[in-house]
């Protein structure tokens, strides 16, 4: 009995911590994590974490087959603060009901999800800021 109680506290989905939007941004880090932007862009160009370069084209040239659906990331440090960029990241449909991009962080109100992923976020709040992060320097 213990093992069963154990393991469902195990897969039940650890609470995602609040953030705070202000505007069109989300002003301050996620949790106080700080990013390193080395690590986002491992994720921004993973074909199995982020997954970005499905809809975004960049500034990638060792990544074939960049996607068309979405503008490109090129210059988005230059185009929008940390914080725009954050929520974007964060809960893009709070900005446009209507975007493809899923919310990669917000966990509540979603109707779309498999119930494996229930209650949990795409990336963590590090691995956000990493994103974050590294999306910040791309100002070309």
């Amino acid at each position: 009995m213990m093992w069963a109680v154990a393991l469902a506290l195990a897969l039940a989905p650890a609470p995602v911590p609040a953030y705070t939007v202000v505007g069109d941004s989300i002003p301050e880090p996620l949790a106080g994590a700080v990013g390193d932007p080395a690590r986002g862009r491992e994720i921004v160009t993973s074909r199995q974490t982020g997954l970005c370069l499905l809809c975004h084209s960049g500034p990638f040239p060792e990544e074939r087959f960049q996607g068309d659906l979405a503008p490109s990331l090129a210059g988005v440090g230059a185009r929008l603060s940390e914080g725009r960029i954050r929520l974007r990241i964060v809960d893009p449909g709070s900005l446009d009901p209507d975007t493809i991009m899923p919310s990669y962080y917000r966990t509540d109100g979603l109707d779309r999800v498999a119930a494996a992923w229930r209650g949990k976020p795409i990336l963590s709040a590090g691995q956000i800021e990493d994103v974050v992060a590294f999306l910040a320097t791309l100002k070309d």
